[in-house]
């Protein structure tokens, strides 16, 4: 047995956990501070309707996102899986089929955006006025979107080969020259709204460059293989990501919906002052997305190895820190949302106070949104699919867009900001009553439910 085998199944639980949770929440959130940094940099170094506009764009990165998150999270549980089974060879097949389906799937999206990239702004929500900043900021990133994903992919397959570290190093080394090269490109150079983007994709292609150095370590179990086409390994990957896919392009689907529904009810204010909300939204659900990445390796080792004693224990320790996180977050956004927003370089009164009222509004939802993303991801690390995606669907899609066209109508355009909150909290309501109504059903295996109980299908 491998050494990075031999570490999960042995290490108690609490250590094992965290050695896997710094590393990916800090390289998930570098990940999102890249998105940040974006932001900041463009309100501060071009203006309001500029930062508007890299806004109206920012979903094409949750796009991208998703299908790095939809083959990379369902390749990478197999992948664990495997190793748990002691298979390496179906292991290193799976990897090797993953990035072949990712170059395959990004290559025709980038060139259908490309083809339609004035479209897809108006799909966005663009207007005529920040029409211009949207389409630079577009157009770059997608010339750099294989990279993106690839990077993403790699980062999580060498999660589950036991180097968390380089996962995080690799992140922390693309976020660091995406500062440096926003400042160059856009207040050295004056490339405008374009130089972020280029800034971001340059970045992400030598952070890829760094990933690649684990294939250089003798234990590394992750190789390359020839490729060979297995139809059934390639349903079960995109089987098995989806509600990563899911999460991530409904979060693209939830700020279309908000830009559209602003632009609606309150007008360029609205927008610009969800600008601010959604960069540092980008953020904070890295975070809790970190929490699942961290638990996802070690749940599906473990549920290949069939140690169902140690799941709960996971869990447990999973839902415990997506409450601190969330709990955290709140009380940042309450008492530091005027110093936030001012990193902005937002000078508008009307701007600055609506922004203010939606942090305080908005904020409310992190409560429950770690609850909710760490069941999912365990759910999906544990192969069951249908309550993973059951979870996400209901809070991003059957409860979400109702709440968004209702509470601004008929209670006012301020209620905009609850949408999200109210979202999250009713399906973290509808969690703990399903736990309660089905405890009496049998565990998942022999485990035992007396920690966190698991709601089966």
């Amino acid at each position: 047995m491998n050494e990075t085998s031999l570490k999960l199944k042995n290490t108690p639980t609490t250590k094992l956990f965290l050695s896997y949770l710094l590393p990916s929440v800090v390289g998930m959130l570098l990940m999102a501070i890249n998105i940040l940094v974006d932001g900041i940099f463009v309100g501060n170094g071009i203006g309001a309707d500029a930062l508007a506009g890299v806004n109206i764009a920012v979903p094409i990165f949750s796009i991208l996102l998703s299908i790095s998150l939809w083959i990379g999270m369902g390749g990478a549980t197999l992948y664990s899986i495997s190793l748990g089974q002691n298979n390496k060879e179906k292991a290193r097949s799976i990897f090797t089929q993953s990035f072949a389906i990712t170059i395959f799937i990004v290559g025709i999206l980038v060139i259908l955006g490309l083809w339609k990239q004035q479209e897809m702004a108006y799909l966005f929500g663009a207007n005529e006025q920040i029409m211009p900043y949207v389409l630079d900021y577009l157009h770059v990133i997608l010339l750099f979107g294989i990279i993106f994903v690839l990077e993403n992919i790699l980062s999580i397959f060498i999660r589950n080969d036991g180097n968390p570290r380089l996962a995080m190093v690799g992140l922390i080394t693309t976020s660091v020259l995406n500062i440096l090269f926003n400042y160059l490109f856009i207040f050295v150079f004056d490339f405008g709204v374009s130089g972020a983007a280029y800034a971001t994709g340059i970045s992400a292609a030598i952070g890829l460059a760094v990933l690649s150095t684990h294939f250089l370590r003798k234990e590394s179990i992750l190789k390359f293989t020839k490729l060979k086409w297995e139809f059934l390994i390639i349903r079960d990957i995109f089987k098995v990501g989806l509600p990563s896919f899911i999460i991530e392009s409904s979060a693209a689907f939830v700020i279309i919906a908000y830009n559209i529904t602003f632009m609606h009810f309150i007008g360029e204010i609205g927008v610009t002052a969800y600008a601010v909300v959604n960069y540092l939204h980008a953020v904070f659900i890295m975070l809790f997305i970190g929490i699942g990445a961290a638990l996802q390796p070690i749940v599906s080792f473990h549920y290949g190895a069939k140690l169902y004693s140690r799941l709960q224990q996971f869990l447990r320790l999973g839902v415990i820190t997506g409450i601190v996180f969330g709990a955290i977050i709140l009380l940042v956004g309450w008492l530091f949302g005027n110093n936030i927003i001012a990193l902005f370089g937002v000078s508008s009164a009307e701007v600055i106070a609506y922004t203010e009222k939606g942090i305080t509004l908005f904020f409310i939802g992190y409560l429950f949104m770690g609850i909710n993303l760490v069941y999912a991801e365990y759910y999906q690390a544990i192969e069951k699919i249908k309550l993973s995606s059951i979870i996400i669907i209901a809070k991003n899609i059957v409860l979400f867009l109702p709440l968004l066209w209702l509470l601004p109508t008929y209670f006012g355009s301020d209620f905009i900001w609850l949408a999200f909150p109210i979202a999250e909290g009713i399906t973290t309501i509808g969690l703990i009553i399903a736990r309660n109504t089905l405890h009496a059903l049998e565990p998942l295996k022999n485990t035992s439910s007396k920690i966190v109980p698991v709601v089966e299908s």
